[in-house]
């Protein structure tokens, strides 16, 4: 059960620290949430990529590692030094943090269009499979139990798109104070050193 759990969480701490970045993704989500424009569609599409790509990446990537130990310490030192880096660039951010806009008034547009345009900030954007198939997809691999990591990545990308998403009008003053994400670059930064720290121990 603790190998379980510590899976679980470890899915969902990085996950919520890749995610949680300022990005365009982001700040499209919080735009249509504020706007009452199809939002919650435009949630529920983000998580379901993310999902996907999520498991494609722990799932494939696992039957792959799991009969070459060399290619699985390359993934695993890899993995370890990638954390730390985004850890040290989440830190950098922190020193000169931003403020997220959510972007300026349009007019109304389709579901359809709405969500093409979703889907274009999301998949047409490389590093979202360095994230997730890659990073996201070889951590999880190496994970005792990887159904309960990718249910930990799929539970961060849930609750915080449908924050967003419900949440948008709430968190939009809070999301343009650049002390908020000096807060939060800092929890991300602490949450990727921790599990790079817990790869390096093995």
């Amino acid at each position: 059960m603790n190998a379980i759990w510590q899976s679980y969480f470890n899915g969902l701490l990085v996950a919520a620290g890749l995610i949680m970045a300022i990005g365009a993704q982001n700040a499209f989500v919080l735009a249509q949430s504020l706007r009452r424009e199809h939002h919650l569609p435009v949630a529920a599409l983000c998580i379901l990529c993310d999902v996907l790509l999520v498991s494609v990446g722990v799932f494939g990537l696992a039957a792959v590692l799991a009969n070459n130990p060399v290619l699985l310490d390359i993934t695993r030192w890899g993995g370890a030094a990638f954390l730390l880096w985004y850890g040290l660039l989440a830190l950098r951010r922190a020193a000169r943090p931003q403020s997220l806009h959510s972007g300026g008034s349009a007019a109304p547009r389709s579901r359809r269009a709405v969500l093409l345009a979703a889907l274009a900030v999301t998949l047409l954007n490389p590093h979202v499979y360095l994230d997730t198939v890659v990073l996201i997809g070889s951590l999880g691999a190496q994970q005792p139990e990887p159904g309960a990591y990718t249910l930990g990545a799929a539970s961060a990308s849930t609750l915080w798109f449908l924050t967003l998403a419900l949440g948008g009008a709430w968190l939009a003053p809070w999301l343009a104070r650049p002390l908020t994400w000096r807060l939060i670059d800092l929890g991300v930064a602490a949450m990727m050193f921790a599990i790079a720290a817990q790869l390096i121990v093995g």
